[in-house]
């Protein structure tokens, strides 16, 4: 039903939005900063292009783009339409101001690893990364995002890691610190394309496609409930929030991506 109504939704778009007459239809909406994640619509049959390099679009002229944590202040979108005719426009990406986070008493081992862990943990980044460039033809994502946990908000995307006083890499997603076994829920729909119950870093570790290259990943979990391949609808359970992997309490780390661009999962749920 959802399906149906994000179909709906997008024909709609397409009927009574209009840039440059009737077959030059181009509308964007989403949050055009750091980390934000942009949905547009196209007359169908366009070819779209973001600082160069070409879009999916679906039949209905669906697409998205994200912008990474330290995107510069502008991008360039153009819209060649089936007619000839293009389209440029000049994005303004807001540039924001980053906390810094500091994380003690974690084992040493946690973070420096010695050379065989740091093996493994190339092999588990691999898998990740193979699991975020699956590029589904299915628009789950563009209904939104619910919570896929409750409880306190223990980090925010983008902060600068200070472990055990080492500065690390920024952190990329949104912690949910609650009880040890809370239920993790799917925020939208998607297929499983990752599901492991013992990561190095992250423990149990699930991700969720939700597609066109956007997905969602679940950190550290107690319990793992679906297996590759899964068809999830939002709200669906996936896991249990825990303390796997690199950490210091249990909580949820719920990352999002488009493809490889890391976002900020706390302004998917700001635009509900």
């Amino acid at each position: 039903m959802r399906y149906l109504a994000s179909i709906l939704g997008a024909w709609l778009l397409l009927s009574g939005i209009a840039c440059a007459g009737d077959d030059h239809t181009l509308k964007l909406d989403g949050n055009f900063t750091q980390g934000g994640l942009i949905k547009g619509v196209a007359t169908p049959g366009s070819e779209v292009t973001l600082d160069g390099a070409a879009l999916r679009l679906d039949r209905f002229g669906r697409f998205v783009f994200g912008f990474g944590r330290d995107a510069p202040a502008s991008a360039t979108l153009v819209v060649r339409y089936p007619d000839g005719t293009t389209q440029t426009r000049l994005l303004a990406i807001k540039q924001r101001q980053f906390d810094i986070q500091r994380i003690d008493g974690l084992p040493p081992k946690m973070v420096t690893p010695d050379a065989a862990t740091l093996q493994r943990i190339e092999q588990e980044n691999a898998m990740v990364a193979a699991a975020r460039k699956v590029d589904t033809h299915a628009a789950w994502f563009w209904d939104g995002f619910r919570r896929p946990a409750e409880g306190r908000i223990s980090g925010v995307y983008g902060s600068q890691r200070i472990l055990n006083g080492e500065p690390r890499q920024p952190h990329y997603g949104l912690d949910i610190a609650g009880p040890r076994g809370s239920p993790v829920l799917a925020p939208a729909a998607g297929i499983v394309r990752l599901a492991s119950r013992d990561f190095y870093y992250t423990g149990g570790t699930v991700i969720i496609d939700h597609g066109h290259g956007v997905s969602s990943s679940f950190l550290h979990l107690d319990r793992v409930e679906v297996n590759v391949g899964d068809k999830v609808e939002a709200g669906d359970l996936i896991g249990a929030l825990g303390a796997t992997g690199r950490a210091t309490g249990p909580h949820l780390d719920w990352r999002v991506n488009w493809f490889d661009v890391r976002l900020d999962p706390g302004l998917l749920l700001e635009a509900r």
